[in-house]
């Protein structure tokens, strides 16, 4: 089995996609568990300055991206896919993964600098746990099928294998309290606009993780120009975007790496152990 993992356009008008290659697998969050070894198993794609302590946007942009857009040194991370037989566990390795910027036409600020956000649930079992109307959290299987989402629940995997690729999609928060920016939610949860003190922002999305519990990490590190150029994205589609830094569809010719290869684990048994250890 091989998973894509594309973020579906679907019919917004004002929006951008960027591809990514991943370039590490590590059992470190720096968002919910800053300065630790004791996560699960994350797949990162951005800028490779990202350790377990949380970086910042101006951190973030000393780095090399691994991204196709090289105005975008934001870090992105999810849950990392395997495939399990018995004792051993082995990595599905995505496809394609890509980053949709959504909903331009309705973004009132930026990212704001340093900010950062979580989309999903991590401890999710089953499809209660999931709101589909805000997270979007589906999967099924790409090109010619078969199609069954309305026959199961739509945040577990296809029950018949794909043909081709298997696809889930994860849309995160778009408002954010410019005053206090850990404060931030959905539009579609107030009624589509964002709560008095808010702004809404480009809607992100981005699809990877493992069923009911998929979710997936963000941290800002696009560059002030180029964010401004993609503001000005409203009313079209896959408008690359430029900056100062380069054209946005053009890969680096640095190789994005662990920056902190001495610690943590990217076995998957071995980051069970440390989890253990921690508790």
């Amino acid at each position: 089995m091989r998973a894509a993992v594309l973020v579906l356009a679907g019919t917004a008008a004002a929006l951008t996609d960027i591809e990514h290659k991943r370039f590490m697998l590590k059992n470190i969050d720096p968002i919910v568990f800053p300065g630790k070894y004791v996560s699960h198993m994350h797949s990162f794609y951005g800028s490779d300055v990202v350790t377990k302590d949380l970086p910042t946007t101006a951190q973030l942009q000393q780095g090399c991206p691994s991204g196709e857009n090289p105005n975008d040194l934001s870090i992105y991370w999810a849950p990392t896919l395997y495939y399990v037989n018995g004792d051993n566990y082995t990595e599905i390795v995505p496809a394609t993964f890509k980053t949709y910027y959504e909903q331009i036409d309705h973004a009132e600020i930026p990212f704001p600098k340093d900010f950062h956000m979580v989309a999903g649930n991590a401890s999710g079992k089953s499809q209660a746990d999931i709101d589909e109307k805000l997270t979007a959290i589906t999967w099924w299987c790409d090109g010619n099928g078969p199609e069954d989402r309305n026959s199961r629940p739509r945040a577990a995997f296809p029950r018949s294998t794909c043909s081709a690729h298997m696809q889930a999609i994860l849309r995160f928060p778009d408002c954010v309290d410019p005053a206090s920016i850990a404060t931030y939610t959905y539009a579609a949860a107030h009624g589509g606009r964002c709560p008095a003190g808010m702004k809404r922002m480009p809607s992100l999305r981005f699809s990877i993780g493992d069923g009911y519990c998929l979710h997936g990490d963000f941290v800002n590190g696009w560059f002030d120009d180029a964010q401004q150029n993609l503001l000005k994205a409203k009313g079209q589609s896959f408008m690359r975007i430029d900056g100062s830094h380069g054209m946005g569809k053009q890969f680096s010719k640095c190789k994005a790496k662990d920056a902190d290869p001495d610690n943590g684990t990217s076995d998957y048994l071995t980051s069970l152990k440390m989890m253990k250890m921690s508790s």
